[in-house]
């Protein structure tokens, strides 16, 4: 009833599945990405159990993670239409009708060195607007799978943007422009609409924006690489930092630095987390005309990111910039990873050079992070808003933008991301990577019902 095959992995060639499709000659397909894998009893009979009653194209299901001693849990998620990302995590079985198997691999109509498996579980995911429960998940631990990637999720992070891995890159990038061009969910280049005027209330023309909580250790540093920046005459700044409810003395640290470009706001008692702390900034009268991020771990890379911010905006060589109207209403820049310490982590430079004005706002959709910091024009940020979460808001707000405005970019290195124990990031357990992981994928799946209607 079941034939198995083995993959390397996620990442393979469409002539591996083609060569699967060809071979598989029972009612059941198992390819298992991972060599070693043991089975709870009556594991694959569950399994087999769930495709029948559900009629699924493929299933998988929650296992057992054995890491060098130790065995623990590692339940994975619902698939969903926004489930974009090709890194999303099944577990090493994938479990498939044969006979919708050779049917999608027929379709398949490109050669991938990498993206094979990619592309064949994106034309599955199609059938799920017609049928929910086409790629199904069982929420029960079925078999055990040798875990050989033993990193902290911090460590895992970047992986995506390893210059080392830009191949792959292209190839998922070119899978998945292909896959939203098939369901009518891809955007066409060039395609904008306009931004909303400007009137001449701001106060100043940027705001660094540091929403805080219990960062005792490293709002100083943020702050002062802040107020340190330099702007050219004609151009102002402000520094608005708001702190949410810090029980550590960080709301003492920045009280205790005085200068008249400091802004700081005291959150009141109710729920904000990084969203609603840059609501509250963006929203205040003394915010500036744009607002550019800094995280309250992290510094500048030198004195003049802000001003880079605000020339980038225009769209324009620095001297023409200063009476241009903004051509852009987000825009990212690079930055560089980094220790307390100052030195540089591998990978390094984090630039984000896979997006293009032709195809970011598509690629977008798969990636988990369109990079950083991020700077907005206000009155645009002011009218689509951050969402009220400690994770992915600014995912959010960056596909919310790109769907319909242009997005810039600067490719010097203007931010230091500090690594260490305390980022939020730095090391998830299974529990919170899913939740993190599953909260964007609500994000693409509301991005792609907008731009399919």
């Amino acid at each position: 009833m079941i034939k198995t095959f083995y993959l390397p992995g996620r990442v393979c060639s469409t002539v591996a599945i083609r060569e699967i499709a060809a071979k598989a000659d029972t009612k059941f397909t198992m390819i298992c990405l991972k060599p070693h894998i043991e089975w709870v009893y009556l594991g694959q009979e569950r399994m087999v159990q769930v495709m029948e009653m559900t009629d699924a194209t493929m299933v998988y299901a929650d296992h057992f993670a054995k890491m060098g001693e130790s065995i623990v849990e590692a339940p994975v998620i619902d698939y969903q239409i926004g489930a974009l990302r090709d890194d999303f995590d099944f577990g090493s079985v994938l479990l498939w009708n044969t006979e919708k198997l050779k049917a999608l691999v027929a379709q398949m109509d490109t050669n991938y060195e990498f993206a094979g498996l990619y592309d064949l579980r994106l034309r599955a995911s199609h059938a799920i607007s017609l049928q929910p429960s086409a790629i199904s998940h069982i929420p029960e631990y079925l078999y055990y799978e040798v875990e050989e990637d033993t990193r902290k999720s911090g460590e895992k992070l970047f992986d995506y943007v390893d210059p080392r891995n830009r191949q792959v890159q292209i190839e998922m990038e070119a899978c998945v422009t292909a896959h939203l061009k098939r369901i009518g969910a891809y955007l066409k280049p060039g395609k904008y609409k306009s931004l909303p005027k400007a009137d001449d209330t701001y106060p100043v023309t940027a705001s660094v924006i540091i929403p805080c909580k219990n960062r005792v250790r490293t709002i100083a540093d943020a702050i002062h690489s802040a107020l340190s920046q330099e702007v050219r005459e004609g151009y102002s700044f402000n520094v608005i930092v708001v702190d949410d409810n810090s029980t550590d003395g960080t709301a003492e640290a920045i009280q205790s630095i005085k200068d008249d470009k400091l802004i700081y706001i005291a959150q009141d008692k109710t729920w904000h987390a990084i969203g609603g702390n840059w609501n509250v900034a963006i929203h205040d009268p003394r915010c500036g005309k744009y607002a550019i991020q800094l995280d309250s771990d992290d510094t500048y890379f030198d004195e003049t990111t802000v001003q880079k911010f605000i020339d980038a905006f225009a769209g324009l060589e620095p001297e023409q910039a200063i009476h241009a109207a903004p051509q852009y209403g987000m825009v990212i820049g690079t930055y560089q990873l980094t220790n307390m310490a100052g030195e540089v982590l591998p990978p390094g430079i984090i630039d984000h050079r896979e997006w293009t004005e032709e195809n970011g706002r598509n690629n977008a959709l798969r990636i988990n992070g369109l990079g950083a910091p991020r700077g907005f024009y206000v009155p645009l940020l002011r009218t689509i808003n951050y969402p009220t979460t400690k994770y992915g808001e600014d995912y959010a707000v960056g596909l919310r933008i790109s769907r319909e405005w242009r997005i810039g970019r600067i490719y010097d290195v203007v931010y230091n991301c500090r690594r260490w124990e305390d980022n939020s990031d730095a090391n998830c357990n299974i529990v919170a990577m899913n939740r993190n992981n599953w909260y964007k994928d609500c994000l693409r799946t509301w991005e792609l019902l907008s731009r399919l209607a």
